[in-house]
């Protein structure tokens, strides 16, 4: 069962939440995978998704790849999801941590913005989001909420008409949660 632990409505009626579930459970019209550029949904947040989706998530991320080419870091792919209980998986590629200097914000940035972006263009209007590339990725994880969390806020307050009423940072692991939850005291306050 997935527990909302933070919650805050921007200026622009979109609400951001802070969650401690299971991503793959979310009844949402999209979760975002932290995907790698090949899709291969092997371990971490992609494989559970895959797992609990089933094969179909990765045979049409597959056929993705074989149409489109391998992802850039920072964008995103959208397939099936399968057996969840969503609509839609978008795949965002974030960056592998490399020490700060290889423009990782940047790209951690892109993956969270495309991925509303994306949503938005077929209007959807709730999304749940894991805390991307901090996983096997190896992102800061208080870094990487905190940049989640601000892209967020920066791309509502840009796209005030976007169809995602409601974005869950969801995460099934208390340390990952806990970052998320001061970020959002930092950023919010309380």
């Amino acid at each position: 069962m997935a527990d909302t632990l933070a919650s805050h409505t921007l200026p622009s009626g979109h609400v951001l939440k802070v969650v401690q579930g299971d991503l793959t459970k979310e009844h949402v019209d999209a979760v975002v995978n932290a995907a790698n550029e090949w899709l291969a949904h092997g371990g971490g947040v992609a494989g559970a998704i895959v797992r609990r989706g089933g094969l179909e998530v990765q045979w049409e991320s597959d056929a993705w790849v074989e149409a489109h080419g391998k992802l850039t870091v920072g964008s995103v792919a959208v397939t099936g999801a399968g057996m969840l209980p969503c609509k839609k998986v978008i795949h965002a590629v974030g960056p592998v941590w490399e020490g700060g200097d290889d423009e990782e914000e940047d790209n951690l940035r892109a993956a969270a913005t495309h991925s509303l972006r994306v949503a938005t263009e077929m209007g959807l209007a709730s999304v749940a989001m894991p805390a991307i590339s901090s996983g096997i990725f190896g992102f800061p994880k208080d870094l990487c909420a905190t940049i989640l969390v601000d892209a967020a806020v920066h791309w509502f307050a840009q796209n005030p008409e976007s169809s995602v009423r409601e974005l869950r940072f969801t995460n099934i692991d208390a340390p990952t949660v806990g970052v998320f939850l001061a970020a959002f005291r930092a950023r919010f306050g309380g």
